[in-house]
């Protein structure tokens, strides 16, 4: 008897909810017509990749500032309605952005 059928013998009438809430949180961000710019930068010699153009709420675009971030586990920041992801993850960077159907136009190099 493994862990999940000890629990539904201690609490039977438990539902466990679904866990797609992140999913949905996703869909509700606002996609534009406008293509967001992707591009590469050198700041103090490091590297960093800048997104720049969305036209939505600021909550949404820092929302996917935070979800990118989490993804490529690297730092970054958002400021000015940019963000700044420190390295250079353009290609990752455009095909999760496309991934959720924002149109992403790629700039410099």
């Amino acid at each position: 008897m493994d862990l999940q059928d000890q629990l539904k013998n201690l609490f039977p009438d438990h539902k466990e909810e679904p866990a797609e809430q992140s999913e949905d949180s996703n869909k509700k961000i606002w996609l534009q017509d406008d293509p967001i710019i992707c591009k590469y930068e050198k700041r103090k010699g490091k590297p960093i990749t800048i997104l720049e153009g969305y036209t939505g709420a600021t909550e949404d675009f820092k929302k996917l500032a935070k979800e990118l971030k989490t993804k490529l586990s690297v730092g970054g920041s958002f400021k000015d309605d940019k963000i700044i992801i420190q390295g250079d993850y353009r290609d990752k960077i455009m095909a999760m952005l496309e991934e959720k159907g924002f149109i992403v136009k790629r700039v410099g190099g």
